[in-house]
């Protein structure tokens, strides 16, 4: 599973679950990119999108990209660490086009 952490993600994602092929889009010199047009770059690149941005399973057919969405609660590194397995988890189980949003609780 390839997976890239979108803008205002975090990487203490990529820097914590480390068997997982993780990307930034700092890394690859993506940022300000449109959504439509980003999703258009991963294509055949990656296959998971991490996100905060709750309107991408409205706004883009990630099933036609052969995409999926994982969207988190925040970007604040505090609330994130207590996720990790919870995000890790969401990697390892989504399907393409799908999209799991992860919830405080």
């Amino acid at each position: 599973m390839r997976v890239l952490l979108d803008e205002g993600v975090p990487d203490i994602i990529q820097r914590r679950l480390k068997t997982i092929a993780i990307a930034t889009v700092q890394e690859l010199g993506w940022r300000s990119i449109s959504n439509g047009d980003l999703l258009d770059l991963m294509t055949g690149r990656f296959d998971v999108l991490i996100t905060t941005d709750k309107n991408i399973p409205l706004q883009q057919n990630l099933a036609t990209r052969n995409l999926s969405a994982i969207i988190i609660p925040s970007n604040r590194i505090r609330i994130l660490i207590p996720l990790l397995p919870q995000i890790e988890s969401a990697i390892n189980r989504i399907n393409a086009g799908e999209t799991i949003e992860i919830s405080l609780k």
